[in-house]
């Protein structure tokens, strides 16, 4: 897949409208029940940049990235500033935060997740785009030394670690992330508000599957 490994400017980013998308296929019975299912086994986010765009060099600095990335033929980073870490938005994550593997003696290399819980129901998100450096692990509670006990691709979210991590052990992390999107459009249609004030009323964004 064409993939940039750079971040949409995060001032522009932040201010954005989106959130998760779900595809839910509901058929309803004769009996007036219904029946649903889903092809998505996860889900998909989309946002709209256009709210973040307050000047005419905003409107600049995105012009020249959705011409850098030739529209949608390029993916790339985004943060989404409303879930961007493994921790609470007011903490700073930490190596305790998320459970993502028990150990088999065996396993070495394990993906980032995130969970997301609610009554007795989870979901875990696979983190496929960790921020270089915010990538924290711990094992049984204790924290690794990262490019000792471990090291993370940062492209694909995978931790490799040295020595696979003991029978039963609980292997947490903690990290920041993006999103890997795209633009949804091959236009990005602009406006000059005032010599000074520039605006671009819709930048469609939306997540690509990695």
């Amino acid at each position: 897949m064409t993939f940039h490994e750079v971040r949409f400017p995060a001032n522009l980013s932040f201010g954005a409208i989106g959130g998760p998308e779900r595809r839910t296929e509901v058929v309803t019975l004769a009996n007036g029940y219904e029946e649903r299912n889903t092809p998505w086994a996860h889900s998909r986010r989309r946002y709209d940049a256009g709210m973040g765009l307050r000047s005419l060099d905003d409107v600049e600095q995105l012009v020249s990235f959705f011409e850098a990335r030739q529209g949608q033929l390029f993916g790339f980073r985004w943060k989404d500033w409303g879930d961007y870490k493994s921790s609470c938005p007011s903490e700073d994550p930490s190596s305790l935060d998320q459970i993502i593997f028990t150990g088999d003696e065996v396993t070495k290399k394990v993906q980032l997740t995130k969970a997301y819980a609610s009554g007795d129901q989870t979901y875990f998100r696979p983190i496929s785009k960790p921020v270089e450096g915010t990538v924290r692990v711990a094992i049984g509670g204790d924290e690794m030394q990262d490019g000792i006990d471990y090291t993370v691709n940062v492209t694909t979210g995978i931790v490799t670690f040295t020595h696979p991590p003991d029978l039963g052990a609980t292997v947490r992390a903690g990290f920041e992330f993006d999103v890997p999107v795209r633009f949804d459009s091959d236009r990005i249609a602009t406006a000059v508000a005032s010599f000074q004030a520039g605006q671009a009323p819709s930048v469609p964004v939306v997540e690509v599957r990695i």
